[in-house]
C-alpha cells in the first residue's frame, strides 16, 4: 500500500502547508472583516452586501480564471494571488491602525480578496496532479480536502483570538501568512509542461464547457455533486435548529457547525491512509445517497448527540464524494485543459453552495424547518439514484483511470 510518506518525495507537503496557510488565511479574514464592518455600521445588511462583494467575482472571473491557469505557469498565478492577499491584508491592517478604515475600503479589498480566490483556487487544483502524478493523486486529494477542513475548524477561531488583539493585529498576521503560503508555492516542482499559448478566443474561453458536455464522466460527477450541495444546504439553518429544535446555547451551535467538518477530517486522513480502489463509481453513488439518508436523520433528530452524529456522517459522507468526484476530474482531464475544468467546477460548486442556503431558507419559510431539511435529504437521494441511471459510464468506473 502506497503511505502518505511517499507524497514527500513529491514535495507534496509544501502544497498541502501552502493550501492550509491559504485557506486559513481566508477564514481568518472572514470573521475580521465581518466583525470589523458590523462594528462600524451596526447593519446587518452590510454583511449581506460583504458575501456579495466576494461572490461577484467568482461569477465574473471564473472563465477568463480557468484560461490563464492553463495559459500560463500555474505556480506564478498562485503566487501572485498570494501577493495580492498579503498586500490587501497588510492595507487592511494599515488602515485599521491608522483610523482610516471605512466600510468601503472593507468592501474593495473583500473584492479583491474574492477576485484573487477565483484564480487561486482552480489553478491549485490544475496544479496538484502534476506535483504528485496520477498515481498519487487519491492519495493527495484525500490530504488536500484534510489541509482544506483544518482551515475551516481552526481558521474562524484563531482569527477570533487575533481580533482581541485589534483588527491592525489580525490583518497583519494574516499578510504574514499569506506571504509564507506564496514562499511555499515558490519551492514546488511539477512534471507539468508549459502550457502552449493558444490565442485567445471565445471558443477558448468557453472550452472547458465543451469539455465537460463531451465527457459524461465528467459531466456526471460534476453535475451530481452540484445538484447534492443545492439540496443538502441543512447547515444554512443550524442556528434555528440550535436555538427552537434542539434547544442549546451559542456552545451548542459552535458543536453543530463544527461537527460536519470533524467527519471530513477524520475520513479525508482515512482515505489519505487506505485510498479507495475498487468500484469508485458506485462507492461516490453510495456516498451521496447516504449523505441524503444522513441529512434526513438531522432534519428529524430532536437529540443533541444525535445530531452531532449525523452531522459527522454527513460530512464523512461529503469527503468520500469529494475526493472521488475531484480525482476522477482530474484524471479524465488533460493537463492542457484542468485550469478550465476546475474553474468550471469551482464556479458550479461554488454557487450551488450560495444557491443551496438560499433554497434551504425559502423551502423553510415555506414548508417549516424541519420539512425543509427533509425534503432536502429526500431529494438528494432521488438525485443520486436518478444519475446513476443518468451516468451509466460514471457508475461503471471501477478503477480511478491511470492507476
Amino acid at each position: 500500500m502506497e503511505q502518505p510518506n511517499a507524497l514527500a518525495q513529491t514535495g507534496y507537503w509544501n502544497f498541502w502547508s501552502a493550501r492550509v496557510l491559504s485557506t486559513g488565511s481566508f477564514q481568518i479574514v472572514a470573521v475580521v472583516i465581518g466583525w470589523q464592518l458590523y462594528g462600524l455600521t451596526g447593519r446587518a445588511f452590510d454583511l449581506g452586501l460583504l458575501g456579495l462583494s466576494q461572490f461577484l467575482p467568482m461569477l465574473l472571473l471564473t472563465i477568463p480564471a480557468g484560461h490563464i491557469a492553463d495559459r500560463y505557469d500555474r505556480r506564478r498565478v498562485v503566487r501572485a494571488c498570494q501577493w495580492v492577499e498579503a498586500a490587501t491584508a497588510a492595507g487592511l491592517a494599515l488602515a485599521s491602525v491608522t483610523g482610516t478604515i471605512s466600510p468601503a475600503v472593507i468592501f474593495a479589498a473583500a473584492a479583491l480578496i474574492g477576485a484573487c480566490r477565483t484564480f487561486e483556487m482552480p489553478t491549485m487544483a490544475a496544479l496538484l496532479p502534476g506535483v504528485v502524478g496520477p498515481a498519487l493523486l487519491p492519495q493527495a486529494l484525500a490530504l488536500s480536502a484534510s489541509a482544506v477542513q483544518t482551515a475551516t475548524i481552526l481558521g474562524p477561531a484563531t482569527g477570533g483570538l487575533l481580533y482581541l488583539a485589534g483588527p491592525g493585529a489580525a490583518y497583519g498576521v494574516v499578510a504574514l501568512l499569506y506571504g509564507l503560503a506564496s514562499l511555499l508555492v515558490l519551492a514546488l516542482r511539477t512534471a507539468s509542461l508549459p502550457p502552449p499559448r493558444e490565442p485567445v478566443s471565445l471558443a477558448t474561453l468557453l472550452s472547458g464547457f465543451g469539455f465537460i458536455r463531451g465527457r459524461p464522466i465528467v459531466l456526471g460527477a460534476i453535475s451530481l455533486d452540484m445538484v447534492a450541495v443545492l439540496l443538502g444546504g441543512a447547515t444554512a439553518l443550524l442556528p434555528i435548529y440550535a436555538h427552537d429544535i434542539l434547544h442549546t446555547d451559542a456552545l451548542g451551535l459552535g458543536m453543530l457547525r463544527a461537527a460536519p467538518a470533524v467527519g471530513a477530517l477524520s475520513t479525508s486522513l482515512v482515505l489519505a491512509r487506505r485510498p479507495l480502489r475498487r468500484h469508485v463509481g458506485v462507492k461516490m453513488f453510495i456516498a451521496v445517497v447516504a449523505f441524503g439518508l444522513a441529512t434526513i436523520v438531522f432534519g428529524l433528530s430532536t437529540s443533541i448527540p444525535l445530531s452531532l452524529a449525523a452531522l459527522v456522517a454527513m460530512g464523512a459522507c461529503d469527503v468520500v464524494s469529494v475526493v472521488i468526484r475531484s480525482t476522477l476530474v482530474q484524471l479524465e482531464t488533460p493537463d492542457a485543459m484542468r485550469g478550465r475544468v476546475s474553474a468550471v467546477n469551482s464556479m458550479f460548486v461554488g454557487t450551488s453552495n450560495q444557491l443551496g442556503e438560499f433554497e434551504s431558507g425559502m423551502t423553510a419559510a415555506l414548508f417549516g424547518t424541519v420539512p425543509a431539511v427533509v425534503i432536502g435529504g429526500i431529494g438528494t437521494v432521488l438525485v443520486a439514484l436518478a444519475w446513476s441511471r443518468l451516468f451509466p459510464a460514471l457508475r461503471r468506473v471501477d478503477t480511478m483511470p491511470g492507476r
